[in-house]
């Protein structure tokens, strides 16, 4: 048991001497997520339709006989 520990041990200091590990990088958390990105530009696109549906209806609505 104690050779195997032994040559456990020497192949992971190998791999870690060859290949050391890199540094872990940072991520750029800086602005929006594209979901939350999509979902505002979804809502804004949302809002001006309601807005020209109403503008639209209004102007019909006026220009009905009474």
């Amino acid at each position: 048991m104690k050779i195997k520990t032994l040559a456990v041990t020497l192949v992971g200091l190998l791999v870690v001497l060859v290949a050391p590990p890199q540094p872990r990088q940072t991520r750029d958390e800086r602005g929006l997520s594209q979901s939350a990105e999509t979902a505002i530009l979804l809502a804004g696109a949302v809002a001006v339709a309601a807005i020209v549906v109403a503008v639209v209806t209004a102007f019909v609505k006026s220009k009905l006989p009474k």
